[in-house]
């Protein structure tokens, strides 16, 4: 069991208690200070901290003028975007509280959302989410008013107005004597609802995991202790503010100082970063994924001299990475500063990140092959672990202490220790303490003395927590076997650039069998083939069964992949098949292949070929 440092209190003395304070104490110390930069009018634009506050002000009074107050629920339905952070500040000036909605969400995910919380104000981003709840309205009962961040089309009447005209009224508002919008704001105190955040109902219906403002801010003063970030910093965000890492990464730019550079999309992220430089950034493990994929391709174009050099350069950096976690830093010298020079640097200029000190890693496990790949292209990715229930991180490696594989020592605000089944339990500051509307839920998940029942299974190693599978994920073979899927998962991920996503099934059978599905690099290197065509080729399956039995050759015999399918295309957020944070869902996914799976267990030979849906 480990527990936060006794001098705990000393190192909160002056921590703001509440977000609004945070924010307040940001704007009054550095005014003039970029705070965020979002692409505009075909350009990169700049905002200050003085000047969001004057947009979150106007925000606020134009909501304290539809009838807000202190307590009630607005919800927010929009990608990460400027507007975004600007409409939570303004809840909170107001005294309300922020409850997200991911973008991605169906209408009845986002209805189920706005019922449950009792939403008074709904936001949408654009026609195209207002064209999604406009048909709902009748059955919203507690929602007064909508607002649209994005003047679009004809709305719908007064009932959806532009975010123009509530900053119009929000100025009217503060110019009428005897208005005082900060006697809203301290409405709000340490135990007060920060924000309401819904899980993505992977495991069942979605849970409104209550956040209080001391839950956040202890969770980001912590967090800066741990990765000694500060207003000389650049983040590039595009993870969903909906998210709670995306939403940690927010708040630690108000509490530190640094520039937050919003992604025009997930789409554009090459493109953004080229343009933007930033000194660190934050994603799933997916997109590091997609990355390490896209940088293999790569390095193996060119002619054979170029080839050659770049596995020199990369064999290079592994040895200097590999004697840097060894504690040995500045092993390597000329040999390592001319690979750096000739190929890394390079690199590391054609992603943007030239400038990058570290990269961070959350929401799922990353193999640590690809971890080790790019510290040995001089990119750091530290990974960390928590959930919406812990205000994101409670685990984080630090640019000076790291080991890969693990999701990094505790911080300082939480105390864990580990049931007899392994699983993690925590407490703490930064760790909430009930889900909306739900006693049941709570009472199963939280004891009374506050120990939160993560359902995650890990293990510490020398302060490191490793993660080895979640609670209910694990697979228990029918000889008794207990096998976690997610490691294994990961190591053919990171085996083969042929794979884009793998779930491992075999619970309650005699062995484990695999569902893949391709890269775009597969249709590349089998000429230029895809969907069915691909998956079917004879050539593709034995080089996908090649990859896989090195894979195997590492496992134990009862945790080896027996048998594979190949799906026709790949799982996408769009299908259902993955969360916002481009997780598995796991069951989904089981339940629509399951007669796929069914049939790996009844043919002879590699694998089978899916049947078509």
């Amino acid at each position: 069991m480990s527990a936060p440092p006794a001098q705990l209190g000393d190192l909160r003395k002056d921590e703001p208690r509440t977000a609004v304070a945070m924010w307040k104490r940001r704007v009054a110390r550095t005014p003039a200070r970029v705070a965020f930069r979002h692409f505009a009018a075909g350009a990169w634009k700049s905002v200050t901290f003085g000047e969001a506050d004057t947009v979150a002000r106007e925000i606020a009074a134009g909501f304290i003028g539809l009838g807000l107050r202190p307590g009630d629920r607005v919800c927010l339905l929009a990608q990460t975007r400027l507007e975004w952070v600007l409409c939570d500040l303004g809840i909170l000036l107001a005294g309300g509280v922020t409850v997200p909605i991911y973008a991605s969400n169906t209408a009845e995910q986002c209805e189920f959302i706005i019922r449950d919380a009792g939403a008074k104000i709904l936001l949408v981003e654009d026609d195209a989410q207002r064209d999604k709840l406009l048909p709902m309205r009748d059955r919203l009962f507690t929602v007064t008013n909508a607002v649209q961040l994005v003047d679009g089309g004809a709305g719908a009447g007064d009932f959806v107005r532009p975010l123009s005209r509530l900053r119009a009224s929000g100025r009217d508002w503060l110019a009428t004597p005897g208005h005082d919008l900060d006697a809203h704001a301290e409405t709000v105190g340490p135990e007060a609802m920060f924000t309401i955040v819904y899980t993505s109902g992977t495991t069942g219906v979605p849970k409104g995991v209550v956040l209080t403002h001391e839950n956040l801010t202890s969770a980001i003063c912590s967090a800066i202790r741990a990765m000694h970030v500060d207003d000389g910093d650049e983040q590039y965000l595009f993870l969903p503010l909906a998210h709670i890492l995306g939403r940690e990464l927010e708040w630690a730019g108000i509490e530190s100082g640094y520039v937050t550079v919003f992604s025009r999309g997930t789409a554009s992220i090459k493109d953004d970063l080229v343009a933007t430089h930033p000194t660190f950034m934050a994603g799933v493990p997916r997109i590091f994924e997609k990355f390490f994929s896209g940088v293999q391709s790569a390095l193996a174009q060119g002619s054979a001299l170029k080839r050659r050099l770049a596995a020199w350069a990369i064999a290079t950096g592994r040895a200097r990475a590999a004697a840097t976690r060894a504690g040995r830093a500045g092993a390597g010298g000329f040999k390592y500063w001319l690979a750096d020079k000739l190929v890394l640097s390079k690199l590391r200029a054609r992603l943007g990140l030239e400038r990058c000190r570290f990269l961070i890693s959350g929401g799922a496990p990353l193999a640590a092959e690809i971890a080790e790949f790019f510290h040995a292209a001089g990119l750091l990715v530290l990974e960390g672990y928590g959930l919406t229930e812990t205000t994101s991180a409670a685990f984080l490696n630090r640019l000076d202490k790291f080991r890969f594989g693990t999701v990094g020592p505790t911080l300082d605000v939480v105390e864990t220790k580990f049931a007899d089944d392994g699983e993690i339990l925590m407490r703490g500051p930064s760790v909430f303490r009930q889900y909306y509307n739900n006693a049941a839920a709570t009472a199963e998940s939280v004891e009374p003395d506050g120990w939160f029942h993560s359902g995650d299974i890990g293990v510490i190693e020398d302060g490191f927590l490793r993660i080895t599978d979640r609670k209910k994920d694990l697979i228990v073979t029918a000889g008794g076997k207990k096998i976690a899927p997610q490691p294994m998962e990961n190591a053919i991920k990171a085996a083969s650039p042929l794979v884009s996503q793998v779930l491992v099934y075999g619970d309650k059978r005699p062995y484990c069998v695999a569902l893949v599905t391709l890269t775009e690099e597969a249709g590349k290197r089998f000429g230029g083939q895809t969907g069915p065509a691909l998956a079917e080729s004879a050539e593709v399956r034995a080089a996908l069964q090649k990859d896989i039995d090195t894979v195997n050759a590492k496992l134990a015999s009862f945790e080896s992949i027996k048998r594979f399918a190949i799906l026709p295309q790949d799982l996408t957020e769009a299908s259902g098949d993955l969360t916002p944070k481009l997780s598995v869902k796991r069951k989904v996914v089981i339940d629509k292949y399951r007669s796929v799976l069914e049939g790996l267990y009844k043919q002879p030979g590699e694998g089978r070929r899916p049947e078509h849906d």
